[in-house]
């Protein structure tokens, strides 16, 4: 009786796990630290930007809460960083991620995506015809949290299905994308925090930053690729107080750059 109970229950939890996933925004806990994250009052505010996290599926033993590498922070850092994006910009931006699955139609309402590990990504090639399909109509991408010779490569095999006609290029410090709002002439490599706390800023091998992207036919910039850092933790852990300030602070304006770029270009 008591086995017969228990299965019971585990299906019970499991159905109603599955319903929670799907009945829009709700509080989450976050990976890293398993903190209740309590949902803002205003997290249902209609606004004229969201921040739209891009789910996509991981290559086999690829680690990651919630199915895959794409939750990778979440959703810790996507709230932080609206909070400094509100605060720091006059862009009206919820106070609430929104996940978009790259299968989905919805990534059209959005004209920037965020997408994190993508150095454990794995596009189909449907996936990457839609997102393709998504660029070529105005979207844009930013890429973030991935190392490394192998993880570079795993990234460029299916940015290669997005883009076979297209070259991944270094961006020059001269970029527009550099000044749209902040004057970024200055970079450095941006740690996450674990590596950080190891007394290095790289991790995997990845000791160089590079500031990488797509450009499409009229050079506007579709593809922002930021290879050998990690932005999402330095949001996420900016309210560390063992975090250093100098980090998240580019963090972040790396970051705003890019979406004022994407909705200005």
């Amino acid at each position: 009786m008591f086995g017969k109970r228990r299965t019971l229950l585990v299906i019970v939890l499991l159905v109603a796990t599955a319903v929670w996933a799907q009945r829009g925004l709700r509080g989450f806990r976050s990976f890293d630290d398993e903190e209740e994250l309590p949902l803002p009052a205003d997290a249902t505010e209609k606004t004229e930007f969201l921040f739209a996290r891009l789910r996509y599926d991981s290559v086999r033993g690829s680690w990651g809460w919630r199915g895959g590498a794409w939750a990778t922070d979440y959703p810790k850092a996507d709230r932080q960083f609206l909070q400094g994006l509100r605060r720091l910009s006059r862009v009206h931006a919820r106070s609430v991620e929104e996940v978009v699955d790259v299968n989905s139609d919805q990534i059209y309402r959005y004209p920037w995506l965020y997408a994190v590990e993508v150095g454990r990504w794995e596009l189909s090639d449907s996936q990457a015809r839609r997102l393709r399909d998504y660029l070529d109509r105005g979207g844009f991408l930013m890429v973030d949290d991935f190392h490394g010779y192998w993880e570079w490569d795993v990234f460029l095999h299916s940015l290669r299905k997005v883009f076979p006609d297209r070259a991944v290029v270094d961006l020059e410090s001269s970029d527009p994308i550099f000044h749209v709002l902040y004057d970024l002439d200055q970079r450095v490599q941006i740690p996450g925090i674990h590596t950080l706390f190891s007394g290095s800023t790289s991790e995997k091998g990845g000791v160089d930053p590079k500031w990488r992207g797509v450009y499409d036919d009229r050079g506007r910039l579709v593809v922002a690729i930021c290879h050998n850092m990690d932005l999402g933790d330095a949001w996420e852990w900016a309210d560390h107080p063992d975090y250093p300030e100098r980090y998240a602070a580019l963090a972040y304006r790396i970051a705003l750059n890019y979406i004022i770029y994407a909705m200005t270009h």
